[in-house]
């Protein structure tokens, strides 16, 4: 069985997708239908800079949602589909639009608004992540507790066995990481982030997101939907947006996600869209899965072979 995955924030870079769109159709039209749908030309954001720009959040995250679905929908006209889906964090919106639970075009205004909100949630400074390396998530949690002195802090990202982001209020994730280190934590590395993703800090922007996610035209997804929340698949649109508008706030269960997409019976997994991220995760949980990427067109041949190939794969496995 062959899942599709999708990267979240942090995955970006200039040029990203620029060679899909040169060379196909199909991934530009999907440019330019989000340039369409957002009112500007965020393409040309995308591939030509400038870098600063690019990083800011309520781009960033359309963004990286259209070089994904430019690549999934190349994808699909190659008659090449996935049993089941799931994304990381903003990644779970372009696991939606490829399960046909809503529309490229409403996703793509739903994250520009996303990441505004998210943004504009905490002052700029006043919050933080760390990751934490080296240490079990009871571990984490213990640290977090310990050094919150009133403050928020918490794991956000727990994304493969060793590899925990935490987030919150900026000298209470100081206080964690130097507390996880204490408690046997090997190394503590500062984030360059503009906010303080999935935690409590983001109350406001979930408040502010809920409303725009219920009010959209949402189907039930083709193919189950792994959520970020719980690590568990979303069978039907209710259930979908809930969780959704849940994960703004709360802590994205990669590690899980991953598990629960193996106890499915995944064998194989194909990154659409920029950047490695997720690969690299995938590896350090899944270690016997075969790993494949799609962001430029030489990549197109491996994954059309692996599809090709996935009843063998399966009884292989």
């Amino acid at each position: 069985m062959i899942a599709f995955v999708f990267p979240g924030q942090g995955s970006q870079t200039v040029g990203m997708g620029k060679a899909l769109a040169e060379a196909f159709p199909i991934c530009r039209e999907t440019f330019e239908e989000a340039d369409a749908a957002l009112g500007m030309s965020l393409s040309t954001i995308i591939f030509e800079g400038p870098a600063d720009r690019l990083t800011l959040t309520e781009i960033t995250q359309p963004a990286i949602l259209t070089v994904s679905v430019a690549a999934w929908r190349l994808l699909e006209s190659r008659g090449c589909r996935p049993a089941i889906v799931a994304g990381h964090s903003l990644g779970e919106y372009s696991a939606h639009v490829a399960a046909g639970t809503f529309s490229f075009a409403d996703a793509v205004r739903t994250v520009h608004h996303r990441g505004r909100y998210m943004q504009e949630a905490v002052p700029v400074g006043t919050g933080a992540m760390a990751a934490i390396l080296g240490a079990d998530e009871a571990l984490v949690a213990q640290a977090c507790i310990e050094a919150a002195a009133g403050e928020v802090v918490s794991p956000a990202n727990l994304n493969s066995p060793g590899q925990i982001v935490i987030a919150g209020a900026t000298a209470a994730v100081a206080r964690a990481g130097e507390r996880a280190k204490a408690l046997g934590a090997k190394r503590v590395i500062p984030l360059t982030v503009s906010a303080p993703f999935h935690c409590a800090l983001m109350a406001p922007a979930q408040e502010r997101l809920a409303p725009e996610l219920r009010a959209l035209a949402a189907r039930d997804p083709r193919v189950p939907v792994v959520a970020n929340v719980d690590a568990e698949p979303r069978y039907d649109a209710a259930a979908s947006i809930e969780a959704l508008i849940r994960q703004v706030s709360a802590p994205v269960r990669w590690e899980d996600s991953v598990r629960r997409l193996a106890s499915a019976g995944v064998t194989a997994y194909v990154e659409v869209g920029p950047g490695t991220v997720l690969s690299g995760l995938i590896r350090k949980v899944a270690r016997d899965a075969a790993v494949h990427n799609l962001e430029t067109p030489d990549q197109l041949a491996a994954i059309e072979a692996l599809m090709a190939g996935e009843p063998r794969a399966s009884e292989h496995s």
